[in-house]
């Protein structure tokens, strides 16, 4: 086994660190990365990982040079460019630009509800903002009901960028929203992730907490 040369810091409950998990599971590169664990939040940032990202957000991948590349779009692009198999994000073409969109709806349903998952969690009940907790359940439903009407048969065709970033979001509905019960509404793509989810690479990033 060779020595790491890059340092991922990371937190395993993160579906945008788990996206780049799964990449480097996929194309063979876990042996390369370091794990730095980063238990943070917006009221309680990471001092280390602040040297290193100024926005004090992870993941945040430092190469071997000492350069530190983030967010993880960034990340991705950048590891899916050193390995020797088949690229997870197409080079060019209209091809490149559905798949990023596609990993950008899913990035959107994750930013969608992390911010749930930290209104909940963080602040008191009684500051709680039910109108704006709502306005970002239906941000991750109108993406859902997309993804369900226009992407499985493009979802099934490759386990790439799209597939991997969409993976990762419902796999953190999963763990943190239970409550939005989104296979009742969504049956192909449960169906889709029900497979998906027992690739080895998403059973070896499925978060421990």
């Amino acid at each position: 086994m060779s020595t790491p040369s890059m340092t991922l810091f990371h937190n395993p409950a993160s579906p945008f660190v788990r996206k780049v998990m799964v990449l480097l599971h996929e194309t063979g590169q876990t042996d390369r990365v370091a794990l730095q664990l980063s238990q943070l939040s917006p009221v309680s940032p990471d001092p280390v990982l602040n040297q290193d990202n100024p926005l004090g957000k992870i993941p945040a991948l430092r190469l071997a040079d000492g350069n530190v590349l983030y967010d993880s779009r960034v990340i991705l692009d950048y590891l899916d460019q050193q390995h020797v198999g088949n690229p997870l994000i197409p080079a060019e073409g209209t091809a490149r630009w559905r798949r990023l969109t596609l990993a950008a709806l899913a990035d959107g349903i994750m930013d969608a509800a992390v911010m749930v998952r930290y209104e909940l969690a963080l602040r008191a009940p009684e500051k709680h903002w039910p109108e704006w907790l709502d306005a970002q359940r239906e941000k991750i439903r109108r993406a859902l009901s997309v993804l369900e009407a226009d992407a499985i048969a493009e979802l099934t065709c490759h386990f790439d960028v799209a597939a991997i970033s969409v993976a990762c979001a419902l796999g953190y509905l999963d763990l943190r929203h239970p409550d939005l019960h989104w296979r009742d509404a969504q049956p192909q793509l449960a169906a889709w992730y029900f497979e998906v989810s027992q690739r080895p690479s998403m059973l070896a990033t499925v978060p421990k907490v």
